[in-house]
């Protein structure tokens, strides 16, 4: 959550020759409503179903650059469709997330007393990041630019 995985994604596209998809995106395009108001109208659960649907879906159809909500791994079905995939755990900690989106109540599982919650959240998803993960790439302190090289030299993927 807040760690540049959509504009880290969009840079390593660029770098690599081919597309970036997010999926928050296709969820936004797809329900005309944001991720807030999803969570906020029908609830964690209903957003966690059709973050999968979204999620299988671009897996199962996308050659490229995929860049997935922080939740996602949540789903045991979705982390084996991962199996075997190049996956980059992109890390930050509390003090990085906190300049970088100052934890705002626009973020819907951060609303109240968001720095204990995305202590919590991590604490309870960083082992799933790291078990899906072929490389784990630390953020804090660096520019996209920088994230995005760090992330080609983790997967020794050349630039085209």
């Amino acid at each position: 959550m807040g760690v540049g995985k959509s504009t880290v994604g969009e840079l390593v596209a660029e770098r690599l020759g081919c597309a970036c998809r997010d999926t928050d995106g296709d969820i936004v395009a797809e329900q005309g409503r944001t991720i807030a108001d999803i969570f906020v109208d029908d609830g964690e659960p209903a957003f966690r179903a059709i973050e999968k649907q979204a999620v299988h879906r671009a897996l199962a159809g996308y050659d490229g650059v995929l860049a997935l909500g922080g939740g996602a791994v949540l789903d045991a079905d979705t982390r084996a469709l991962l199996a075997g995939q190049p996956v980059v755990y992109l890390s930050m900690d509390v003090e990085e997330a906190v300049k970088r989106t100052g934890l705002n109540t626009a973020r819907p599982l951060l609303a109240v007393n968001p720095r204990r919650q995305w202590r919590e959240l991590m604490d309870a998803r960083r082992h799933l990041y790291t078990e899906v993960a072929t490389a784990v790439v630390a953020t804090d302190g660096r520019t996209p630019e920088e994230v995005a090289q760090a992330v080609l030299d983790a997967l020794e993927l050349k630039e085209a």
